[in-house]
């Protein structure tokens, strides 16, 4: 079993690249967000799921330990295959998948190719209870070709979000009441999640009129 691959990268495609170590080819599939890490002629280490079928054996890369982990616990959701999967992780970092699935986003997955509504509504329901948020130090540092001597091209870019963790106690009502609110304002639900969390961060004790109104600072003074 491949678990994980070090080499030249030979092709880049639209959906794989071809990966020659010590003069073998490997094609391995990989989301749209890997391959823009790669350059042709560079070297390039990635990590490695290899699927195996009756009439075929398929090898698919992941340039930091944390993609690998979203790809095996979406394909995890029924009517969610590899391909899929390759799809989703193309338009969300693992960062943003977490916090997609706790403010229960459907629209965030319904971007990636062949992911309908009822499926992204699927996504969502099965994984609200599974996902454990990933800390973002964490995910910089396992990015495999940030760290590999030889890697062409610019260095790796910190996923986009910060996940912010929820205390186990916390008031769900209260966040859930304030997201509401901004979204009938007409913020996205996601954006609405981000912005209330931070604000509830700093502000643990806030009621849900100056929880909204701590969200909508956040919009104010910094991107979201």
């Amino acid at each position: 079993m491949i678990a994980k691959l070090r080499g030249i990268v030979d092709t880049i495609g639209e959906d794989y690249c071809i990966l020659d170590v010590n003069g073998v080819g490997y094609l391995v599939s990989a989301s749209a967000k890997t391959l823009s890490r790669l350059n042709r002629g560079g070297t390039a280490v990635l990590l490695i799921e290899t699927i195996v079928r009756e009439d075929s054996i398929s090898l698919f890369g992941f340039s930091d330990a944390w993609e690998k982990e979203w790809f095996l616990t979406l394909t995890k959701v029924q009517g969610v295959g590899a391909k899929v999967c390759l799809a989703i992780l193309s338009v969300l970092s693992p960062n943003q998948l977490a916090q997609a699935v706790s403010a229960q986003d459907k629209a965030s997955f319904t971007r990636a190719a062949g992911v309908g509504p009822k499926l992204a509504a699927r996504i969502v329901t099965e994984l609200k209870d599974k996902i454990v948020t990933i800390p973002m130090e964490a995910s910089v540092k396992a990015d495999l070709n940030n760290v590999t001597e030889g890697t062409a091209g610019t260095e790796t870019e910190a996923y986009e979000d910060a996940v912010v963790e929820l205390q186990a106690d916390e008031d769900s009502s209260k966040t859930d009441d304030a997201i509401s609110a901004l979204v009938n304002l007409g913020y996205q639900r996601i954006e609405a999640y981000r912005a209330v969390n931070l604000a509830l961060k700093n502000n643990p004790d806030v009621g849900v009129p100056e929880l909204i109104r701590l969200a909508l600072k956040e919009f104010a003074t910094k991107e979201i």
